[in-house]
């Protein structure tokens, strides 16, 4: 028999080995990095963003836009059922934390404060979640499915 305890305290050692102490503090204490003040807020490259934890593909830059909120902000993710929502009442006041469903990282909060010829989502997204794929890397990175994301403008 495992002991579970044992087995979280040595997946948590491994993670802090794997993320940098932004990275972990970001996505296992649900911490937020600074705006403006991060590697995607203002990315002006094509490609994906990854679950920095497992690598899970979760937003496309198709989807990315400027908010002025000095996070990465996206109108919805590339799937679905790659994300979890549940309320956060930390800070006074009732937000919708957004976490990976594979990994459970933490990854930001989704507002309704979006572009509304969109849906009206706003999924404000700390970079320190997240690992950028730029398009060109997609195949050699093992995202080559995800190139049709951006083949499909260039046909247009």
């Amino acid at each position: 028999m495992t002991n579970n305890k044992n087995d979280k305290k040595e997946a948590q050692q491994e993670l802090r080995k794997k993320l940098d102490k932004m990275q972990y503090y970001v996505t296992q204490e649900s911490g937020t990095e600074p705006p403006f003040q991060n590697a995607y807020w203002d990315n002006k490259k094509e490609g994906i963003y990854v679950d920095v934890v497992d690598g899970r593909p979760l937003f496309s830059t198709k989807d990315q836009y400027d908010a002025g909120c000095g996070w990465p902000s996206f109108t919805k993710p590339i799937e679905e059922g790659e994300l979890r929502e549940q309320d956060d009442r930390s800070l006074w006041m009732v937000r919708r934390e957004v976490r990976s469903k594979g990994a459970d990282s933490h990854l930001g909060h989704v507002f309704n404060d979006g572009p509304k010829d969109k849906g009206g989502l706003r999924y404000c997204i700390n970079s320190a979640s997240l690992r950028f794929i730029p398009v060109e890397d997609l195949e050699k990175e093992g995202y080559g499915d995800y190139k049709k994301l951006f083949e499909e403008e260039e046909e247009k």
